[in-house]
């Protein structure tokens, strides 16, 4: 699926309408599946790509029916659905400098359906735990996506702090923020971590339901899945943990 997300996010990546916080090249979760950004035809339409994880297949889709299909159960190498997938949107008219590099990859990926299911069930889940979380929050916050990158679920909120960086020479001001994510690999876990880190402020606050501050590689905080996987009530502990990571970050985070 991660890898099959790298080459459905190299498109809207090179025909999507560009968003400043690359938005456009993301997946969203909707009723259909993980969904591009629209792409924009010449003849005033737009297609999207759709990875149904509950079917098994990744197809482009324009406002009046589905073009192509690619089913993800023949377990094809990322770079063969990538060429699947430029022809075609080639067909569309969509052609330009797409970045194959991130498809190039000849590994065969077998489908453990199941698998899938599972995993968008917890997804479309996380997902609407996410939103229901973010729209209780005031000021600039983000939209729920997941990155194929990563393949993390996530959004940020901002606050009105500005930290600026210098570079090469070159000042740029970034305004400070906190990202609540899923990350679904390995030992899967929630995470919620304020930039800047304020670790005197932060570290002596206790976190609900296992969650812990996390100091090492990354500042943040952790929730393991496992802390709440099969917990009926494991969607309220979720917004519980997101809650208290905002009460307790957002105040560092204002100028």
């Amino acid at each position: 699926l991660h890898a099959y997300a790298q080459v459905v996010g190299a498109m809207p990546r090179a025909f999507a309408e560009a968003h400043p916080k690359w938005w456009h090249v993301s997946l969203k979760v909707t009723d259909h599946g993980l969904t591009t950004d629209p792409m924009p035809l010449l003849d005033g339409g737009t297609a999207s790509i759709v990875m149904d994880l509950a079917g098994g297949t990744i197809s482009v889709r324009t406002a009046g029916e589905t073009t192509a299909t690619i089913p993800m159960t023949d377990g094809l190498s990322a770079r063969v659905v990538g060429e699947r997938l430029s022809a075609a949107l080639g067909e569309l008219g969509l052609a330009g400098d797409i970045d194959t590099d991130r498809f190039a990859n000849d590994d065969e990926r077998p489908f453990d359906a199941g698998a899938a299911a599972s995993f968008w069930d917890v997804a479309r889940l996380v997902a609407s735990t996410f939103e229901e979380h973010l729209s209780g929050l005031s000021g600039d916050v983000g939209i729920v996506q997941l990155w194929p990158h990563g393949f993390d679920l996530s959004f940020e909120w901002f606050g009105t702090r500005v930290e600026t960086h210098e570079e090469n020479g070159e000042t740029t001001d970034h305004p400070a923020q906190l990202n609540l994510g899923f990350y679904p690999g390995g030992q899967a876990y929630f995470y919620s971590n304020p930039w800047p880190f304020d670790a005197d402020a932060l570290l002596g606050v206790a976190l609900p339901h296992g969650a812990q501050w996390h100091t090492e590689g990354w500042e943040g905080s952790i929730l393991r899945y496992e802390e709440l996987a099969g917990d009926p009530d494991g969607p309220a502990k979720l917004a519980e943990y997101a809650r208290a990571v905002f009460e307790a970050a957002s105040p560092t985070l204002m100028a």
